[in-house]
């Protein structure tokens, strides 16, 4: 199996060799681990990519390239520069810095990759790892991707479907903010929305006397529905949910098309 991995964090980034390790288990001894990933974190990109100035890509070992741009722009080098000649078989991005559940989704440079990775036709997946009490001061806090990274990648590919038309299916995973033996198990569940927890700005005074703002995340712990990718981490559950590149609001489609007929 070749595998193309790819993160927001950055090319140093922890998270990205644990995702490496992971990836190396997937390959197998015959395998083959490519990395595209930003020479600069871009955590809160998106699926942003660089269409109005190029991009500069940097060969840092065998395998191992670095760009100046955002995981969706890494996952276009790995595809058609860098693999061209041998595509992959699967697109990796993470294992990112805090957990991509609820809300958080929209924002995510590691989400963008694997979606990136799905429109151009592969079978893509995104992996987070939730902070928390109980893992954050951990030797390893990836421990629990670590542990059960490559087991859940094999599930997702054996029940993936085969792609056929329309937007490609990819896959959002959450390692919970727990050691790696307390996690209870998977859920297949939907992305969640933490009601009343907004991202906002801080403002802050230079030295100089010019006005910066900081964004600040919401309350990362905040309740969420049942049956939802934050709740089931929470819980100490590993989320596994499926996603699409289309964000058409199909339950309003008929009565916001009565309201134009």
């Amino acid at each position: 199996m070749r595998i193309l991995i790819t993160n927001d964090d950055g090319i140093s980034a922890p998270g990205l060799k644990t995702l490496e390790d992971i990836a190396n288990e997937l390959a197998g001894p015959n395998g083959e681990v490519w990395v595209v990933a930003p020479a600069f974190e871009q955590s809160g990109v998106s699926h942003c990519i660089s269409y109005t100035h190029p991009t500069m890509i940097t060969q840092l070992g065998p395998r191992r390239f670095a760009t100046e741009g955002s995981p969706a722009d890494c996952v276009l080098a790995g595809i058609h520069d860098v693999m061209k000649d041998a595509s992959p078989d699967l697109i990796l991005s993470g294992v990112n810095r805090g957990n991509n559940s609820a809300e958080n989704v929209a924002y995510s440079g590691t989400i963008g990759g694997a979606l990136e990775g799905a429109l151009q036709g592969f079978p893509a997946i995104a992996l987070s790892q939730y902070y928390g009490p109980d893992n954050l001061n951990l030797a390893n806090p990836f421990e629990t991707a670590a542990q059960h990274g490559a087991e859940t990648v094999r599930r997702i590919l054996a029940a993936d479907p085969t792609a056929g038309s329309g937007y490609r299916l990819f896959y959002n995973v959450n390692f919970p903010p727990v050691p790696a033996n307390a996690v209870k198990g998977s859920k297949v569940v939907a992305q969640g929305l933490r009601e009343n927890t907004r991202f906002s700005v801080e403002p802050h005074l230079a030295p100089s006397g010019r006005r910066f703002l900081w964004i600040r995340g919401g309350d990362q712990r905040a309740a969420v529905a049942p049956d939802t990718d934050a709740h089931a981490n929470l819980a100490g559950y590993i989320s596994v949910t499926p996603m699409r590149a289309d964000l058409t609001a199909h339950d309003a489609l008929a009565d916001l098309g009565a309201a134009f007929s």
